[in-house]
């Protein structure tokens, strides 16, 4: 387990369980918000949002959070694991909620209100974009997929497994 990738619906901590993995394997970590946005909530372009991320890709070892549709097969083809975390859509809408507000590693602003637009994407995860993952997922059957549908399970794995 050398490049890991960190994948779920917004609000289902994707960042915070790949800091944690990051903490306990050492393994460097990106995570694809900070390559694409701006402090002023503007974005990189496409151009130098792909050359950041073959950039890491191209390491040795990484582990790299966030979806990013345009950009997920690139990255499930050059892991050697994916980490998906499949949580229901309470649990992800009370992540959102949670980090409200907060000074976050991740993302170059504070969020301070909530977005109905990104609301709104999270309720429509499960219809519209988890059918792609799964079909990546099946794709890329070579990979080793790790899919948690409970914090317990992603906790337990950091705590047991990954050590």
């Amino acid at each position: 387990m050398k490049k890991i990738i960190v994948i779920g619906c917004p609000g289902s901590g994707k960042s915070t369980f790949a800091r944690a993995l990051h903490n306990k394997t050492g393994i460097p970590l990106y995570h694809l918000d900070m390559m694409y946005w701006n402090a002023d909530k503007t974005t990189v372009g496409k151009r130098a949002f792909l050359e950041r991320l073959s950039a890491v890709l191209e390491r040795e070892a990484w582990i790299i959070d966030g979806n990013y549709a345009s950009t997920m097969e690139q990255r499930m083809a050059a892991c050697d694991t994916v980490i998906f975390l499949d949580y229901p859509l309470d649990v992800c809408l009370e992540g959102i909620k949670a980090r409200a507000g907060k000074q976050r590693s991740d993302m170059p602003w504070i969020e301070v209100e909530e977005d109905a637009e990104f609301v709104e994407f999270i309720k429509n995860f499960n219809v519209q974009q988890k059918p792609q993952i799964i079909a990546l997922l099946d794709k890329y059957s070579n990979k080793r997929s790790i899919i948690f549908t409970k914090r317990k399970q992603a906790d337990a794995f950091l705590n047991e497994e990954c050590l």
